[in-house]
């Protein structure tokens, strides 16, 4: 009997003592392990992501992608592809398997080395989100204590959902709403069987069985997975057939953006960063911006086609590369390091015929470029010159050339191309808000990322000279004042030589009316204006405009456009004409929200007094009002110029359209259209700055390394084509949107050459409008002699 109790408690002992240290290790162990309810607010990695303003992605940055969703998002095959994939009994045990913990121990006796870990779902969340990935028997233990704790602590829905939103899975994403992005381009929840299966066989080794590095190792855990859904009674005979047939489709499709903006995201992205730091990669903000994804595109497109038109007008420079000895296995070799730039595509010439030449492109297929899609190329000599017209394809083209192409209207047809050598920038603002509508800072990102909106510090030319012409209207000025185009000659004693300003025309009309002189554009009107009002009054004036004296030449020669100002400065000025003198400032970002989609911040931009119901609206929404409690008031924008001003300037803008150097853009067709063209020396920069009441948009046009574009290129042929493309798809179908006439101005018939009022029968009068203290007097005075300059009754003249 002695000897049976002895064995009895023998038993016991054994039994208990792997409990008893278990035990002993979970108390020893325990206090140093984290607490798992920080896993109700925990915050994943997660990228940055700037949208346009109707909710279109334009890029994200951050080391990981992630797109976290909750379990209800969850398609139900994707659950029960990863629970045939990675832990079957997931709903069943309570953190930790035993029998899969007793096969990985078998393995390992059987092997000497770790074959699986055997960890359950549970276990993986603990080693995802607390414990490193060093196989080690220390960190198993914890792994397994921290399984049971979640367990105690969360549902098996957020469980599972804390599991599928960490996972790595390859290409940077992180989460199986991202690996569907990466991998298909599309949400998880509308991916089929068969892909859902490819992505649940990812955990397991995202390298291994990657479908785009991998795709026959892929194809056999996606089958193996669809196999035991089969077995397990998670799917029929029918879909499994059906999701075994399927072709690996899956290819690296990068951050997929919606549309095209990169110098929009870039700006987004450096402004984060400044409020931010570095915690704006991961802390998954959603920037909203204020482009419109239609204008962004339509400035894309119009930017693009002007750029490449001016460029064909020079002259082809050649192809980028020739390789005539090439094999044709090395023709697409010869490819992989050019990317697409501004929607032309490399490509290698692999065949020169008769009347076409046959080329490769980068993804292997093959096209075809016919003479007439070639027959531009004229060699290109230099900005003022071109060589002979070739007369066949073989005169442009060799085998081996390394070339540019785009698109034809018909499948495998293509155009000759090149990639510009000037470039351009193109902004647009709305002149109610200042919101920044749409910006191309180039040709392309890709090629360079130098935003020639924001950077780019040109001399505007005579598009600068409205903001003097505003001047001379608030100091006495009417558009039918007199002023002479005469030669002026300058020396102030320290220069060599003197200054002769000249018109581009090179000749001189005389007497002409202020009116006349703007929509022609006469250089030395602008000079006596700025010598009449003063330099100092003028540069001051021109602040109101928003431009800092300290950006301002000192000197007479601002008068014609020599500051060195951005797009973007010129676009915000003008801004103040189209909305009737109000400042403006432009703006990129409407709101900033959190990850969860809260709204952390918001734009409150001034804006015009007819925009402010709107305004508050907005403000409202987004301040979530209760009862009671007091919004913050939409602020109204300063008024800087006298509407009546804007108003009269407004209508020499449009004359500039209708009789002066913009009139290309009478073909639109639209009489609410203003602008003015701008050309500098030796036509090194190209500008068209115009408007209407829903868009003021500025166009530059040069080198980025100043060059003459050209004896004959001017803003009116660089400039303003690219204006004008943008302005009828902006516009189509719209109404026309002006400036309302403010009170305080009088129309009155005027005589063409002394620009004052009329008698009758006049020959070639005209309406012209004047402030109500401006007006001429009545032929009747004059006729009387009543005629007298005293009480600003009378324009200036000068002579």
């Amino acid at each position: 009997m002695r000897f049976i109790i002895f064995l009895f408690w023998l038993l016991v002992a054994v039994a208990s003592a792997p409990l008893l240290v278990i035990s002993g290790v979970a108390l020893y162990l325990s206090p140093t392990l984290p607490d798992v309810d920080t896993l109700r607010d925990v915050k994943l990695q997660t990228p940055l992501r700037i949208y346009s303003a109707d909710h279109k992605l334009i890029a994200e940055f951050g080391e990981m992608r992630r797109l976290p969703i909750s379990f209800e998002q969850i398609p139900q095959e994707f659950i029960d592809a990863i629970l045939a994939a990675e832990d079957d009994n997931f709903l069943n045990h309570h953190g930790v398997d035993p029998m899969s913990l007793l096969r990985a121990t078998s393995e390992l006796l059987s092997t000497g080395q770790i074959q699986t870990g055997g960890s359950t779902i549970t276990m993986q969340v603990a080693k995802n989100y607390f414990l490193s990935s060093d196989r080690v028997f220390s960190r198993k233990l914890n792994e397994i204590l921290l399984a049971l704790q979640i367990e105690r602590n969360l549902s098996k829905q957020e469980i599972f959902e804390l599991y599928v939103n960490k996972i790595y899975l390859g290409n940077r994403a992180y989460g199986i709403e991202a690996a569907a992005h990466v991998y298909y381009g599309k949400p998880i929840a509308e991916l089929p069987l068969a892909q859902l299966a490819m992505i649940a066989g990812l955990p397991k080794a995202p390298s291994a069985y990657n479908p785009v590095a991998n795709p026959e190792r892929a194809r056999i855990r996606r089958d193996w997975i669809l196999q035991r859904m089969l077995l397990l009674g998670s799917i029929d005979q029918a879909a499994y057939d059906e999701a075994v047939a399927s072709p690996i489709i899956a290819r690296n499709h990068g951050a997929n953006p919606e549309m095209e903006a990169p110098y929009v995201a870039e700006m987004a992205r450096l402004e984060m960063l400044e409020r931010f730091g570095t915690a704006a990669y991961i802390d998954g903000y959603h920037v909203y911006t204020s482009v419109d994804s239609r204008l962004q595109t339509l400035a894309n497109q119009s930017l693009r086609a002007g750029l490449m038109t001016y460029d064909q007008r020079h002259g082809y420079r050649g192809p980028e590369a020739r390789h005539p000895d090439a094999t044709p296995e090395q023709l697409i070799d010869l490819l992989k390091p050019h990317r697409s730039m501004g929607g032309l595509r490399p490509a290698i010439v692999s065949d020169v015929g008769a009347d076409t030449v046959s080329i490769l492109l980068r993804n292997g297929d093959s096209g075809t470029v016919a003479w007439e899609a070639m027959r531009w190329a004229r060699p290109y000599l230099s900005a003022n010159s071109m060589g002979p017209n070739p007369s066949k394809p073989a005169d442009v083209l060799q085998r081996g050339d390394l070339i540019r192409v785009q698109p034809a209207e018909q499948d495998g047809q293509y155009k000759l191309a090149q990639i510009p050598q000037a470039q351009s920038a193109l902004v647009v603002l709305s002149p109610e808000t200042g919101a920044i509508q749409a910006l191309t800072g180039g040709f392309s990102f890709v090629q360079s990322n130098y935003n020639r909106v924001t950077q780019a510090r040109r001399q505007p030319g005579s598009s600068f000279k409205p903001f003097l012409y505003s001047a001379a209207l608030d100091h006495g000025y009417t558009p039918a004042s007199l002023v002479n185009d005469a030669p002026l000659v300058f020396n102030d004693g320290n220069q060599r030589d003197d200054w002769r300003p000249r018109n581009s025309s090179g000749d001189f009309l005389g007497p002409i009316r202020l009116r006349e002189a703007f929509y022609r554009s006469r250089n030395l009107v602008s000079i006596r204006l700025m010598q009449d009002i003063g330099v100092d009054q003028s540069l001051t004036y021109m602040e109101r405009f928003g431009f800092s004296r300290e950006e301002l030449p000192r000197n007479l020669s601002a008068s014609l456009g020599t500051p060195e100002l951005t797009p973007l400065q010129i676009a915000t000025g003008y801004a103040v004409f189209a909305n009737g003198g109000h400042a403006v400032r432009p703006w990129l970002i409407e709101r900033i929200e959190s990850a969860e989609h809260q709204v952390i911040d918001f734009a409150r931009p001034a804006v015009i007094p007819r925009a402010v119901d709107s305004e508050q609206q907005r403000i409202d929404a987004y301040i979530g009002l209760t009862p009671g409690e007091v919004p913050p008031e939409a602020r109204v924008a300063e008024q800087v110029i006298d509407p009546r001003t804007t108003y009269q300037l407004t209508s020499m803008l449009k004359d500039v359209i209708n009789r002066g150097t913009g009139s290309r853009a009478r073909s639109l067709q639209r009489s609410d259209l203003g602008g003015k063209t701008g050309t500098t020396n030796e036509q090194k920069d190209g500008w068209f700055a115009g408007f209407n009441g829903d868009h003021v948009a500025t166009v530059w046009v040069g080198f980025d390394q100043p060059s003459t574009l050209g004896r004959r290129e001017y803003g009116g042929t660089t400039a303003l084509p690219i204006w004008m493309e943008f302005m009828a798809g902006a516009l189509e179908g719209q109404p026309e949107h002006d400036l309302e006439q403010p009170e305080g101005l009088v129309v009155t018939r005027v005589d063409p050459l002394t620009g004052r009022s009329a008698r009758p029968g006049t020959p070639g009068a005209y309406l012209e409008i004047f402030k109500e203290e401006d007006v001429p007097p009545p032929a009747s005075e004059l006729d009387s002699g009543g005629y007298s300059s005293d009480g600003g009754i009378t324009p200036l003249e000068l002579f």
